[in-house]
């Protein structure tokens, strides 16, 4: 018994709005095909060979990879980097962030003054902010080490010794939350407050309903977050690059210590040049962000998706 599938005939008005919409889309379609479907086909044949821009790519076949993996100090140092801010630091602000969007969600006097605040940083040009906070982590006059010696306690070399430098860009990390507390807080004004109430009429605490209704109902968001930030830590660049910048152009801080997967393509793409090489590391951070989504994905079981019921 053999079955054939059919395609469904389109009505002629159907058919019309299927064009209306591909017509307004195919600016977008053309562009990807044009400006991301080239570039990203192109670096993959250049991941297979020796390529600086000024002479033709030469074939070496798997050898930048090899390097890569048995050879390549940086690269491992870049890897390590990199997973630390992703396992440390992005848990680290996730929670922060929905604690802050807890209590932003209370109602207390003045609430719309302090959402615009912790919102405000969010909207600040990154560069801008981190040049701020570099003042402030600065080991001689910096005012965190003031406040520091006000409490009686030693300064601390923020961005000269290499056991602080990651925590203090995961500590800086927490000023640009807004956009993720600013979903959260969404999602927490969509829980229904019939089930709130029924939870507090049968004796349920603050923290009973918080994490047996509240985060249940709005682990779609969360679980939304995860993923957002995870491929966004995996390219972690912006904050570490301007915090560890040197005159020369180079950047990484101390030893390396805050030299990340992102900054280390960078440098090896656009101020050693070398394009294949460099080419090669951009397809295993794909590959290492692929195989992170694909997990993440494949244990998302305590989603909770209550419009299913």
């Amino acid at each position: 018994m053999s079955i054939t599938f059919r395609r469904p005939k389109l009505t002629k008005q159907q058919r019309r709005a299927l064009m209306i919409g591909l017509l307004f889309i195919s600016p977008a379609i053309i562009g990807f095909f044009v400006f991301n479907i080239g570039p990203i086909v192109q670096s993959l044949q250049y991941s297979f060979t020796r390529y600086n821009i000024l002479q033709p790519p030469r074939w070496v076949g798997l050898n930048n990879y090899k390097f890569l993996i048995e050879s390549d100090r940086v690269f491992r140092i870049g890897i390590s980097n990199t997973l630390y801010m992703v396992l440390i630091g992005l848990p680290i602000h996730l929670v922060f962030n929905m604690l802050m969007a807890l209590l932003l969600n209370t109602k207390i006097r003045g609430l719309s003054i302090y959402r615009s605040i912790f919102y405000i940083p969010s909207i600040t040009p990154v560069v801008a902010s981190t040049i701020v906070w570099l003042w402030i982590f600065n080991g001689q006059f910096g005012i965190l080490n003031e406040f520091l010696k006000f409490l009686g306690f030693p300064a601390v070399g923020w961005l000269t010794d290499p056991k602080w430098v990651k925590p203090s860009l995961i500590f800086m990390g927490a000023w640009f939350g807004g956009n993720t507390i600013l979903i959260y807080l969404a999602s927490l004004q969509d829980v229904p407050y019939d089930l709130l109430e029924s939870a507090e009429l049968d004796g349920a605490n603050a923290l009973q309903k918080t994490f047996r209704i509240t985060l249940p109902m709005i682990s779609p968001v969360i679980f939304y977050t995860i993923i957002v930030n995870v491929i966004g830590y995996f390219q972690y660049f912006t904050e570490a690059w301007v915090m560890t910048a040197n005159r020369d152009g180079s950047a990484g801080g101390v030893a390396n210590s805050a030299m990340f997967y992102s900054m280390y393509l960078y440098q090896t793409a656009f101020q050693q040049f070398k394009m294949g090489y460099a080419s090669a590391q951009a397809w295993i951070l794909f590959m290492i962000v692929l195989i992170a989504t694909v997990i993440l994905f494949k244990t998302a079981g305590w989603v909770y998706y209550h419009a299913e019921d």
